[in-house]
C-alpha cells in the first residue's frame, strides 16, 4: 500500500483504468437499457410463426420472440398440435424452457420420461439427445431460451 501512495503516476494510472472500466461497462449496460422492452403471449396475433426444421413432422411451428436465430441468446415459442411426436434430436445449445400450454412428455437420453405441465420449467443440456410427445388434449407451446444460435439435429433411430 505504501508503494502505491508514494508514486503519484501509479495512482493516476489506476484511476484512469478504473474510470475507463466503469465507462465501458456503463456504456454496455446503457446500450442494453436503450433496447425496447417486450411482452408477448403465444396467442398474440402479430407473432410470425415459421416452419420447424425439415426432419420435424408437419404441424410444428416456431416464432422468434427476441434475438437473431443465427446468433447467441435467442428466445422462441415452439408450438406443436396435440398428440404430436417430436422426433429424437439434439441442439448445440443448452435450452431453458417453460411450457406455456398443453402437457409435454419429455425423455432425455439415459433418463426416464418426465411430464411437463403448463408452467413447468425444464433445462436441457447442450448436445443431449431427447424426444417428446404433446399430450392428447391441447396443443403444446414451449418457450425456449437458447444460449447459442438456434439449431436442431435429428438422431438416427436404430430399430
Amino acid at each position: 500500500m505504501t508503494y502505491f501512495l508514494t508514486y503519484p503516476k501509479l495512482r493516476v494510472a489506476a484511476l484512469v483504468l478504473v474510470f475507463l472500466a466503469t465507462h465501458v461497462l456503463w456504456g454496455q449496460n446503457n446500450e442494453e437499457a436503450s433496447e425496447m422492452s417486450l411482452i408477448k403471449t403465444h396467442e398474440d396475433k402479430e407473432l410470425v410463426w415459421g416452419p420447424c426444421p425439415p426432419f420435424m413432422p408437419e404441424g410444428c411451428t416456431i416464432a422468434v420472440l427476441h434475438g437473431d436465430p443465427a446468433k447467441a441468446n435467442v428466445d422462441v415459442f415452439f408450438k406443436v398440435p396435440a398428440n404430436y411426436e417430436i422426433p429424437p434430436h439434439w441442439h448445440t445449445s443448452a435450452e431453458r424452457m417453460i411450457l406455456v400450454s398443453g402437457e409435454l412428455h419429455v425423455t432425455y437420453e439415459g433418463e426416464k420420461e418426465q411430464i411437463m405441465k403448463t408452467g413447468s420449467y425444464a433445462y436441457g443440456p447442450s448436445e443431449k439427445p431427447h424426444k417428446a410427445k404433446c399430450g392428447p388434449k391441447d396443443p403444446c407451446v414451449l418457450f425456449i431460451a437458447f444460449e447459442k444460435p438456434l439449431d436442431a439435429f435429428p438422431m438416427v433411430v436404430k430399430e
